[in-house]
């Protein structure tokens, strides 16, 4: 089975069973401020995970781009990936663990769809705490499948998940391949990472509070997520996604460029396969990133010059990223469009930054040399390799852990800091306060962020694009596209007008209808998101209409005070304002 045939089969398979097909969400998260990039399948669903009605219903499924930036010292495994794709599949308080079971079961066996071997999978159930009961049902469910008893295990808070540390949460039941060599255990062992999890079914029916308390949701969610590299992998009979087409057409350019191959170089042409299929999912994003010094940018400039190192190792040429990239296009451009609508600038940025980084490269890791010989690498050191030569952190550590020397990262992040202004941390951080935050706070800065977005296109120019966004309980960080850095008067001018507004007491109603009914009227559409056929549009009076999942305050008296605080370039053609509400005095 090649990835074409997975993808069109699960959602096959689930459009059979009611399920409506949505679009992957951007990779940038939208007004979710706990991570940089979407993570997991479920991250874009959270308001209607908590209880607001989806416009497309009740049963969702969708192949969800994901992008995650704490596993890099594992890439180059059998089983991890910076850029990964996931299929899943959503219940919002409609069917519940018999369904999800059931189907689970039917699309991993049965002959019309995977077809795999019962005696190749083995289950993992919840077993329960002082707050949350055992998960004795599932254990029935699958039983009553034919699931053999010693191939289900009872496992603590593996099983039990949540995002961050609140939010949307419960038990969860995992679904294992076993991948060894020679006869099959009879008896599954969770901990033999022979078995490889290919699938979670998570049954949302808690929410955990910042106190640690646990309570019942209004509404029992399905939240489940397939692996699709780990399971093309298994249906290809291959250790690893890496020998499947996804990574293969990368890696045999690699071999063809640098006369090396695959099996003496393994590791590093993984890297670099990883490396730039992320990048090119990143530059082709709908939400533009660029390589920079800051949160995704840096991500982005890490994941590049890390593959320019590893490409020097294999011997490939310079200048290659960008041909490894129109391969990555090829691939995955029929299925993601925005990858071919925006080939030209990814092609473009990887060149640039390669460049970039080639000209001082070789002067850096003369300079590392002379450093690493005289032992540990000061954190100052480290920061003189990322300021003059552009070595990220990690890199020098990598570099520091080859010749066993060790680098003193808190001084260079202190150092890092002072320069900035900004903590490299942004960059690797995880879900810190749950997925999204709906406080009251939260809903406030929502709305007057739509305020913002029309303010500006009334105030300076009716052009104006929102570009991304993102808020905190303590603020909101708007994009929005223009050439030029607003004067004092014109931002003032913005914010009296949004004040204007939310003088006016304004009712925000929201409407479903269909995205071309929504274009019609001129509701205004973020740039670059992709949206399903049915949407839902949220009207603050008659002063503005926007494409929005919510969740809004009911009248605009509630927002407060609008203040801005900063009003700053973000990246070529693109201008970013951070703001707050206040109590209204």
């Amino acid at each position: 089975m090649n990835a074409n045939q997975l993808r069109d089969k699960y959602l096959e398979f689930f459009k059979s069973k009611g399920h409506v097909i949505i679009p992957s969400a951007s990779l940038v998260p939208k007004d979710d401020p706990s991570v940089l990039f979407n993570t997991a399948g479920m991250q874009p669903l959270v308001p209607y995970l908590s209880g607001q009605p989806h416009p497309l219903g009740k049963r969702l499924v969708n192949i969800q781009k994901c992008l995650r930036t704490v596993d890099f010292e594992n890439i180059g495994d059998n089983t991890h990936h910076t850029f990964f794709q996931m299929l899943g599949n959503w219940s919002l308080g409609d069917y519940f663990k018999k369904e999800a079971i059931t189907w689970s079961f039917e699309f991993l066996t049965g002959k019309k769809w995977l077809n795999i071997p019962l005696k190749m999978l083995a289950f993992t159930v919840y077993e329960g705490d002082k707050n949350v009961p055992r998960d004795a049902e599932s254990y029935e469910l699958w039983k009553s499948l034919g699931v053999p008893a010693e191939r289900i295990a009872f496992l603590g808070k593996d099983n039990f998940w949540i995002a961050g540390e609140s939010g949307p949460c419960g038990p969860s039941t995992e679904m294992f391949y076993w991948t060894g060599d020679g006869n099959l255990p009879v008896k599954f062992d969770p901990h033999d990472n022979r078995w490889v999890e290919i699938w979670n079914d998570v049954f949302m029916q808690y929410s955990k509070g910042k106190d640690g308390s646990i309570t019942p949701l209004k509404q029992r969610n399905v939240d489940t997520g397939m692996g699709f590299e780990r399971t093309l992998a298994v249906l290809s009979g291959k250790k690893s996604a890496y020998e499947t087409d996804l990574f293969q057409p990368i890696i045999k350019k690699m071999e063809q460029l640098s006369g090396k191959k695959y099996k003496d170089h393994q590791r590093e042409m993984r890297i670099v396969a990883d490396h730039i299929r992320a990048a090119t999912f990143i530059l082709g994003d709908g939400n533009a990133v660029v390589p920079s010094n800051l949160d995704r940018g840096y991500v982005l400039r890490r994941l590049i010059r890390r593959a320019v190192r590893y490409a020097k190792q294999i011997g490939l040429p310079d200048n290659s990223l960008p041909s490894l990239a129109e391969l990555v296009v090829t691939d995955y451009g029929d299925y993601y469009t925005e990858l071919k609508k925006n080939k030209q600038r990814i092609t473009e940025e990887l060149q640039k930054e390669e460049e970039k980084f080639e000209k001082t490269l070789e002067k850096g890791l003369k300079e590392f040399e002379k450093m690493a010989a005289q032992g540990d690498i000061s954190g100052k050191e480290a920061f003189l390799l990322f300021q003059s030569y552009g070595f990220p952190l990690e890199m020098t550590e990598e570099l520091a852990d080859e010749k066993k020397v060790k680098v003193g990262a808190q001084e260079f992040l202190a150092e890092f800091q002072k320069h900035q202004e900004l903590s490299r941390k942004g960059a690797e951080q995880k879900f810190k306060g749950g997925l999204a935050d709906l406080s009251t706070e939260t809903v406030r800065l929502h709305t007057a962020t739509h305020l913002l977005n029309e303010a500006l296109r009334k105030v300076i120019d009716p052009k104006i694009k929102q570009r991304g966004s993102n808020i905190t309980p303590e603020r909101l960080r708007f994009d929005f596209s223009f050439d030029r850095k607003l004067t004092l008067e014109e931002i003032k001018k913005v914010e009296g007008e949004v004040n204007r507004v939310i003088q006016k007491h304004l009712p925000v109603v929201c409407k479903e209808m269909t995205k071309e009914q929504a274009v019609k009227i001129g509701a205004e559409m973020e740039f670059g998101q992709k949206y399903p056929d049915k949407v839902t549009v949220y009207f603050v009076g008659d002063y503005s209409k926007e494409f929005c999942g919510g969740p809004h305050v009911k009248n605009t008296k509630e927002v407060g005070k609008f203040k801005i605080i900063k009003e700053e370039a973000c990246s070529a053609g693109v201008r970013r304002i951070k703001a707050v509400v206040e109590e209204q005095k």
